[in-house]
This record gives structure tokens, sequence and C-alpha cells, in this order.
């Protein structure tokens, strides 16, 4: 603030002829003044204010503040644009796969990869048979629109597995960085049909699509399968582009399922590698991304189930998922 040099003056008509006194007085009145006015303008209190800080131009704050490099990368790399999410229309009512799936990916060895789970069936199917009944067209044919699944002799539902395993595993590929979605996660009427299944997957463009099962056989039937997508080009399924990325991913994922939960291949389908080609499933036919099945074990021999029904197999068997699914993005 600044004051005018009048305000310093005395009011008091000037003379010619001041004694000693009178000088020493108006000296001493001068001086006081002149603290009053310092001591208000740079007084206790308002030293920062008296002080002028100089701003940076909008060039250099934004020079400041512009976003580093994402954890886990490389200075000068370039960031993969995120991959688009899939909207849950189709069948059934909930709210749909989206609210704990699309959360940002974070650092890690998968940042930027995208993984699409589907936990085979739905809960909630067997209350709605004639809209899972529905026949849908898979390119090559036509099939139910979904199915109830199976389960163990106890009463140990398909669906309820396949959800469980399919948790575990989006925490795992989660903690390594990759965008995990979910096809449903029990929070549908109903499916999703085996149509939107595939549809989802697509849409995401996923790196890598599994689809998480367990098998409904006879007794004595034991072990684990991986389903690969068969060469299919007919109607609105090809799977030529699929066909070979997805035996690598399966392949892979057979392996690490035997290391992670000491389980053999089946003893039934596969011919002992684990490892079945089929061109009946919607979900493969249709899919455009590298996508395979897993059978996990057969819910009706009673060895099995006790594995399926143990929830340390069951983290056993995630891991072997997961450990399969991140070599397959490695090697990419």
């Amino acid at each position: 603030m600044l004051y005018d040099d009048d305000d310093l003056q005395s009011s008091a008509p000037r003379r010619l002829h001041k004694s000693p006194w009178v000088i020493a007085g108006t000296a001493l009145v001068a001086c006081l003044a002149g603290w009053l006015v310092w001591h208000t303008t740079n007084g206790p209190g308002d030293e920062a204010a008296a002080k002028v800080v100089p701003q940076p131009s909008r060039s250099s704050a934004e020079a400041t503040h512009a976003p580093s490099a994402s954890p886990g990368r490389t200075a000068g790399s370039t960031p993969k644009a995120p991959k688009p999410t899939h909207s849950n229309s189709g069948s059934g009512s909930g709210s749909g796969s989206g609210s704990d799936d699309d959360k940002p990916a974070g650092s890690g060895p998968l940042a930027g990869k995208v993984v699409v789970i589907d936990p085979g069936h739905n809960p909630n199917n067997y209350q709605h048979s004639a809209e899972i009944n529905r026949r849908v067209n898979i390119g090559n044919g036509t099939t139910e629109c979904d199915t109830t699944g199976t389960s163990t002799n106890g009463g140990y539902a398909e669906a309820k597995f396949t959800l469980d395993v399919s948790h575990r595993l989006r925490a795992l590929l989660e903690e390594q960085g990759a965008r995990v979605t979910f096809t449903q996660d029990g929070d549908r009427a109903f499916g999703p049909c085996v149509t939107e299944r595939a549809d989802i997957g697509n849409k995401a463009h996923a790196d890598a699509a599994v689809s998480v099962h367990a098998d409904g056989s006879a007794v004595g039937n034991r072990g684990f399968h991986v389903i690969l997508p068969a060469l299919v080009q007919s109607g609105t399924a090809h799977t030529k582009g699929i066909v070979a990325p997805s035996r690598d991913l399966g392949t892979r994922i057979a392996g690490n399922f035997v290391r992670d939960t000491g389980s053999a291949p089946s003893n039934y389908i596969g011919g002992g590698t684990g490892l079945d080609t089929r061109g009946d499933l919607g979900g493969l036919n249709l899919s455009t991304v590298p996508k395979v099945f897993i059978e996990c074990g057969n819910m009706r021999d009673p060895k099995d189930a006790t594995l399926l029904t143990n929830g340390s197999w069951r983290q056993k068997a995630a891991q072997g998922i997961a450990d399969g699914i991140s070599s397959f993005l490695h090697a990419e």
C-alpha cells in the first residue's frame, strides 16, 4: 500500500525560527511517524504478503505438472490405448459384470494387457429354463443360449465353482497389472448367452480369454482338459485367425495347471495330452480373440469332487490358469 507524503507532514504552520527544543521535538515526531509507517507495511504478520513471489507462466507450469511415465513403462515407450469395455446388453437383468472389472490396470508385467474371464454358466440359470433353452446361432449350427451346468453328488454347483475360481484368477492377474473383465459375476438373472459371452471378449479386444468350467462325466473319469477352438468358417463363425494362438494359450495353461495343482490330464478326453479341439461351442466359434475353455476336473467323480470342493485346491487351480495366461502374454 502506498502512502501520500503529505500524510507524514505536521499540520502546524511552519516557523522560520525554531528553538533547539522545538527542532528536537519535531525530529522525534518524524522518527515516530516513520516507524509507524514501516510497522504498518512490513511489520510482523505481513511479511509474506509484502513479498512478491514470481508465478510460473502457463507453459512452465504445465511442464512442471506434466504426468510422468506410467509405472512399469520405460521412458519413451508408447502406452497402449485403453481397451473398450463391453456394455451389458442382451439376456439377464442384473447390473452386469462391468462394476468390478473395469478398474484401471496397475503396474506390473501384464500392464496394458486385457484378459476376459468367462465363469461358466450362472447360479441363477436354473430359475430361467425357458430363456436359457432358447436356441442361438453359433455359425455352423445352433445351440442353447446357456445351460445350468453340473454339480457334485453333494450339491456343489459348477456355477458356484466357476465363480470362485474366476475371482481368485482375477486377483492373481490384477496383481500383475492386467485389466480383467468378467462375462458375468452372478449379477444377472440368467446367462449371458454363449453368443454374448464371445462378443464380450471381442468388444474388449482381449489379449486372452478363458472360460472356466468343471465337467460332469462318469465316475472313474478324472483329470482336467483344455478345449481349443477348431477351424470353423461358416456363417458368422471364422476362427482361422485364433486357432494357432488359442492352441498356444491352451498348451501353456495345461502345462502350468499340472505343475501348480498336481492334477493329471484327463484320462477320458484328449489322449493324455489334456487338450481337446471342438467346433460345437459358440463361445469359441464366435470368438475373434485367443480363447480356450478349461474343464478343471470331473465333478461327478468322488475323488475329483474332493479337490474341486477344496478352497486350497481351487487357489492352486486359479494359479495354474493365471501362470498359463501370463506365460502366453509374455510370449506375444
